[in-house]
């Protein structure tokens, strides 16, 4: 592995403009995939394939997972209790090594997702987390005052459902199943898929209402 490691400092990375300046995170992380590839726990291209696919997802990905069990109840009963292997069913490996977790919301109980380290998020489902997942102020206030984050967002819960905030780790991802809205009973799964929202996988919005018939 090379021995410089500044960028500024000089080591040469591919997709790196020269002299861009990295944070020391970002280093490090650089340092780790040389020594892997060096070491052959991992190929050259393994990190490049695994950000493609990351890159090719997004929650209308999750959205079509929601919409299949809110229509197949023997596939939502899957999806709850091994995530990974449901998924794989129908065509969503979890790609990262950590465990998938999906927590229902019902009429009692209301789940609102939050990594309270950095960013911790399903992105092989999802795609990459949105900004303000990541900021300390959603970090933060998400646990100390969740109704009150949801209501920004536009979602008032009652205060007769109790609010579970669930913490992302490194090893634990979290999803959200929200409830199916009333009025949907007679449309198709492939209807259903659009009326579920990015903020209503992560816990701080709900499903878009059907359509009203003119």
């Amino acid at each position: 592995m090379s021995a410089d490691h500044g960028h500024g400092g000089g080591r040469r990375h591919p997709g790196l403009a020269e002299g861009l300046s990295l944070s020391e995170p970002a280093l490090r992380l650089l340092a780790m995939e040389e020594l892997l590839v060096e070491k052959g726990v991992i190929g050259g291209d393994d990190v490049r394939r695994v950000m493609d696919v990351i890159a090719a997802r997004s929650p209308a990905d999750g959205a079509r997972v929601v919409a299949r069990a809110w229509t197949d109840p023997a596939f939502k009963l899957r999806l709850l209790e091994d995530p990974r292997a449901a998924l794989a069913e129908v065509g969503y490996p979890v790609a990262s090594g950590a465990v998938l977790s999906v927590v229902e919301n019902t009429e009692a109980v209301h789940h609102l997702v939050v990594c309270t380290l950095c960013s911790c998020y399903p992105t092989s489902l999802l795609g990459p987390p949105p900004d303000w997942y990541k900021s300390f102020a959603y970090r933060s206030r998400a646990v100390a005052d969740p109704r009150g984050v949801m209501r920004e967002f536009g979602l008032e819960v009652d205060e007769a459902v109790e609010v579970r905030v669930v913490d992302s780790a490194a090893d634990l991802r979290y999803m959200v199943l929200p409830r199916r809205p009333e009025g949907t009973e007679g449309m198709a799964e492939e209807d259903l898929v659009a009326l579920v929202t990015r903020d209503s996988l992560v816990g701080v919005g709900a499903p878009n209402p059907p359509a009203a018939e003119s």
